[in-house]
């Protein structure tokens, strides 16, 4: 069976959790072999698990969070101000 990005894509959790039947499993293969932007998809869906199973901690830089707040006031600010289309 050919299979189209959209039908990676919804089966890519599955694939990576080796749940997915032998035959779309290698109908997903061999749609990476081709596809760079599902290959893409599938290594950073694997790095974000490796990530998120990560349980260090880490020390953000003093003041990010008052930076980060004010640029998402700032952003906020923007896209309040900005027309809009009726």
């Amino acid at each position: 069976m050919e299979l189209n990005c959209k039908h990676v894509w919804a089966h890519i959790s599955d694939y990576i959790d080796d749940t997915v039947t032998a035959e779309l499993r290698a109908d997903i293969e061999r749609h990476l072999e081709h596809c760079e932007i599902c290959s893409a998809i599938l290594d950073s869906t694997r790095n974000i698990l490796v990530l998120t199973a990560d349980d260090r901690t880490f020390e953000l830089p003093v003041g990010f969070s008052k930076r980060l707040h004010e640029r998402l006031a700032l952003a906020l600010a923007d896209e309040a101000d900005a027309p809009t289309l009726k």
